[in-house]
């Protein structure tokens, strides 16, 4: 077999040297004479060896399993060792308390948290790999589901209708959601301000086509409803209480009566898939802290004011709106959640139909990991 190999490579090597027009001349046949060749031909099928082995170990490759590519695939699947978690000001008290941390460092976890303004680019976030969970209202997930986004419903968080409310100005002639025909209206696209906004028009006989819309993050929406810029701004606390205090905006209408639900934590499918047992961890801290803020409102108020830059009793405002609490991700709740994205879609106000079914786990998923609620 060797000498095989040996002989054809050695007939490659004379075949090349005339293709690239290289005189064959005597010191050539000196090289292949009887004493030079068993230097050379051991040195040439050493080569052979190598070349014969590479070929085979490339061959192996090819049809077996990569010990390294699988180790890579089983490090891939292994515990995670940092929660990459987004929040919002409205649910800024996690992050503050520090409960997280203190359950998950026994475990050799960290938490990484990342803020955003609203949940649309908390969720555009997610979508990319930069964060793996976060808390968004009801719209948010309809919106990233429509343009291709990979996220999961974890677990839903309990209604508070009377935490968003659409604004106007003190002195603004605009008296009823009727007045807002024609008028320019400030919110966050695809937020929970976005459904408020479409509901109480729907609810007053008008049509989403009768206000113009002006989308603008809730920092810049601000800024145009001080200026005078936009007629109207759907906001929700502590944007809501501190424009309030700030601005001394008056309240058309808030959400008690047209919101049903509440809003959502939301993981990608990969974390939650690859770490139930650090999600039930998680969850149940966000319950316990929920639970605790139920029963100390006054409390919550003073740790969160100096930290958003809001005084007390303006704190207590948003604080005694808010509804503490989870709720399970069951039938009634993707129920709501596919009567909101058929509302957006009839709207075309996202470009496909979703099937929020999609981005839901299985009974025995959520019973895995789900908090006693």
């Amino acid at each position: 077999m060797i000498n095989l190999i040996f002989r054809r490579l050695i007939t490659k090597w004379i075949s090349l040297i005339k293709f690239r027009n290289i005189p064959f001349n005597n010191q050539h046949k000196l090289f292949f004479s009887s004493s030079v060749l068993p230097i050379t031909g051991a040195f040439v099928t050493g080569l052979c060896l190598s070349v014969l082995f590479a070929a085979c170990s490339s061959t192996s490759t090819v049809n077996s399993p990569n010990p390294s590519a699988t180790s890579v695939g089983n490090s891939a699947s292994s515990k995670a060792t940092v929660v990459k978690f987004g929040y919002q000001k409205s649910t800024i008290l996690l992050r503050t308390k520090g409960v997280l941390e203190k359950r998950l460092a026994p475990e050799g976890i960290t938490v990484q948290w990342t803020e955003f303004q609203a949940g649309p680019q908390l969720l555009e976030a997610m979508n990319v790999g930069s964060i793996d969970i976060g808390p968004v209202g009801e719209s948010p997930p309809i919106f990233a589901q429509a343009a291709g986004a990979s996220l999961t419903y974890v677990v839903g968080t309990a209604a508070s209708p009377a935490s968003s409310a659409i604004l106007v100005p003190q002195n603004s002639q605009i008296q009823k959601v009727t007045d807002l025909k024609g008028k320019k209206v400030a919110f966050q696209k695809g937020s929970s301000a976005h459904l408020l906004l479409v509901q109480a028009l729907e609810k007053a006989g008008l049509k989403y086509t009768d206000i113009e819309p002006k989308y603008l993050a809730p920092a810049d929406a601000r800024a145009a409803f001080v200026k005078g810029s936009v007629d109207a701004w759907v906001i929700w606390d502590p944007f809501y209480a501190a424009a309030q205090e700030a601005t001394k905006a008056r309240v058309l209408i808030d959400g008690t009566g047209i919101n049903k639900q509440g809003g959502y934590y939301l993981m990608t499918r990969k974390f939650v898939t690859e770490n139930p047992q650090t999600v039930k961890t998680i969850l149940e801290e966000i319950q316990n802290l929920e639970e605790w803020s139920k029963q100390n409102r006054e409390e919550v108020a003073k740790i969160l004011a100096p930290v958003l830059g809001i005084d007390v009793e303006t704190m207590k405002k948003a604080t005694d709106r808010r509804t503490f609490g989870l709720v399970p991700v069951d039938d009634n709740l993707i129920n709501l959640q596919q009567g909101v994205a058929e509302t957006y879609y009839k709207l075309k106000l996202i470009p496909k139909e979703v099937n929020v079914k999609d981005a839901v786990l299985t009974k025995e998923q959520y019973a895995a990991f789900s908090p006693k609620t």
